[in-house]
């Protein structure tokens, strides 16, 4: 299959590859691949859902090695002394950053308490109502959208700056990519058309009437932007030349630190980013709908992709390394 007839088979598609927006592949530090459907361009954006997990991992690592955080070791409640724990509460207390950054945190309750978190007006400290319980620190995996929040509102007490702010500073605008907007509060639908909505957005990120980033989803990027990202982490946080990330992290952040179940492929989970295979130096920042930075060290390539809203897509590592590398690669 060649460029021609790849972008003709997602064109034509009926099953999972049908809601493709972008695919865009660096590889040996030049584009290798960059084709667009539903009339969306090579600049436009995207809510990448859950891809904005591994921005967030990244931007984690930044205040680390700038001293902002001293360690993934340092307790959350470091970084919210005017946080008022609830009565009874004590597990809250031992919970650290690295809990956060590979999904072992403890939650109470059984599911996320979206309503309230999302008609709160901080959405960091309404999550933060539901960290700890009576289980205490039992180092399971619990995949948590909301509780990556509290991430965020370590940064920006941190950094004591925006954290979409410290992202286009540190992140975004060393790159070279656009710096990204808040997209600001809004109402339940709006909400709603942020994830259905099938047309192209601005560079923006969700926000809560604090002006506070939203951390497990609502990054607006393109397929280029997620790219460049990836092939960032491929360079082991150089971009040329020039450092954006230390070696040091990027190595802790994409090492395996726990072994995930059926549910998840049984890959490997790192800091907010994923391996996928034993076996291979593959790495991925994963989101709903196909959304996905592909990171292959042993071929030098990134890729990017980007898709409208559509339930279950599983199968994008699969279609990347089956259709994608090789019309890139031979």
């Amino acid at each position: 299959m060649n460029k021609e007839e790849l972008h003709r088979s997602i064109f034509e598609s009926k099953g999972n590859e049908s809601n493709i927006c972008q695919i865009y592949a660096i590889k040996d530090g030049e584009t290798a691949y960059d084709d667009r459907w539903h009339g969306f361009t090579t600049e436009d954006a995207m809510n990448v859902n859950s891809v904005t997990k591994g921005i967030v991992a990244l931007l984690a690592g930044i205040a680390l090695d700038k001293g902002y955080i001293k360690s993934v070791d340092q307790k959350v409640m470091e970084f919210f002394p005017d946080y008022t724990v609830k009565r009874g509460e004590k597990t809250i207390y031992d919970v650290t950053i690295r809990h956060l950054l590979t999904m072992t945190a403890p939650y109470k309750g059984k599911s996320e308490p979206w309503k309230k978190v999302c008609t709160s007006q901080s959405f960091t400290y309404a999550i933060l109502d539901h960290l700890g319980g009576r289980k205490g620190i039992t180092g399971e995996f619990r995949y948590a959208t909301l509780g990556i929040q509290i991430l965020v509102g370590i940064i920006e007490n941190a950094t004591g700056e925006k954290c979409i702010d410290f992202a286009n500073n540190n992140l975004f605008e060393p790159l070279g990519l656009p710096d990204r907007i808040p997209h600001g509060d809004s109402s339940k639908e709006d909400q709603f058309d942020y994830f259905m909505n099938r047309n192209p957005r601005k560079y923006e990120w969700y926000t809560d009437p604090q002006g506070t980033v939203t951390a497990g989803w609502g990054l607006c990027m393109s397929a280029k932007d997620m790219a460049t990202i990836g092939a960032l982490v491929l360079d082991d946080g150089l971009h040329e030349g020039k450092r954006i990330i230390s070696e040091e992290y990027l190595k802790d952040m994409l090492t395996p630190h726990i072994k995930l179940g059926e549910r998840f492929g049984f890959m490997n989970y790192g800091y907010l980013w994923y391996k996928p295979y034993d076996d291979k130096e593959v790495y991925a920042a994963i989101g709903d709908s196909g959304n996905i930075i592909y990171v292959n060290k042993e071929k030098d390539v990134s890729v990017g992709m980007t898709g409208t809203f559509k339930p279950r897509i599983f199968d994008r590592l699969d279609f990347i390394e089956q259709k994608v590398l090789p019309v890139i690669c031979d």
